[in-house]
């Protein structure tokens, strides 16, 4: 831009560094902040939110909490992007207990309310069903209502560890909430079944899909795989002749 004689201005900066964080290369973006602030540009919580994301992945989650820091000292207010980006740090490295202080006491006190995304971040980083399932139900107490992304998140991870209890319970709490599962929801579920060798009920919930239009995945274990395939070779032979 600057050899083209184009002036780059604090939104065209934080543009760049997005895509640097997202493209695997965060600590180009650090590198890009650190220039920003040498021009004297305004900042503003946009640009902080990308860096303390960049630099969380670059140099550690500390690093991260100390921008944050500076970033309320200059009197920029943090969003929920802010938090989210934070807890998903700390998640991402178990400091659960300090991500769940961010939660629960910190963004509330600066008027900010968790999202769904918020819990996310600790459904995808928790090992442990109990913590996971007290956790979700945290979530709905509180009045943060589950996303389609948090259900069949939550139906994959049982599922693959092969809990079906945990998995029925977050299935029949979606249909409590009055939520309709969609194909991915569905799927989950199914494969969860198969997994146990249950496929007689496997195939009630793949006809349900199909009942509903919703498109569910070949199994050869349903034989739906074998269907398809049957299918596929009869169209075949049918162009043939």
């Amino acid at each position: 831009m600057d050899k083209k004689g184009v002036h780059k201005d604090l939104h065209s900066y934080s543009i760049y560094m997005d895509i640097l964080c997202k493209g695997g290369k965060p600590w180009k973006a650090v590198k890009l902040f650190k220039e920003i602030k040498k021009k004297g540009f305004k900042l503003d919580v946009v640009v902080y939110n990308i860096v303390i994301r960049a630099i969380g992945l670059s140099h550690g989650v500390d690093f991260s909490i100390r921008v944050f820091r500076e970033m309320k000292e200059l009197g920029i207010n943090p969003t929920v992007v802010t938090y989210n980006t934070l807890i998903r740090l700390l998640c991402d490295c178990y400091r659960h207990k300090e991500a769940l202080a961010l939660l629960r006491t910190i963004m509330p006190r600066d008027g900010c309310h968790p999202t769904a995304v918020s819990y996310h971040c600790f459904f995808a980083s928790m090992e442990k069903p109990k913590q996971i399932l007290a956790m979700f139900d945290e979530m709905v107490e509180s009045g943060v209502r589950p996303t389609m992304d948090t259900y069949v998140m939550l139906l994959n991870k049982f599922g693959r560890w092969g809990f079906l209890r945990p998995v029925f319970m977050v299935w029949n709490k979606m249909k409590q909430l009055g939520c309709s599962p969609d194909a991915a929801a569905y799927n989950a579920l199914i494969d969860a079944l198969v997994d146990k060798a249950l496929i007689d009920m496997a195939r009630k919930y793949d006809e349900e899909m199909l009942a509903k239009g919703l498109s569910p995945k070949p199994r050869k274990e349903l034989g739906t795989k074998l269907l398809a395939a049957d299918e596929s070779q009869s169209t075949i032979q049918t162009q043939h002749y």
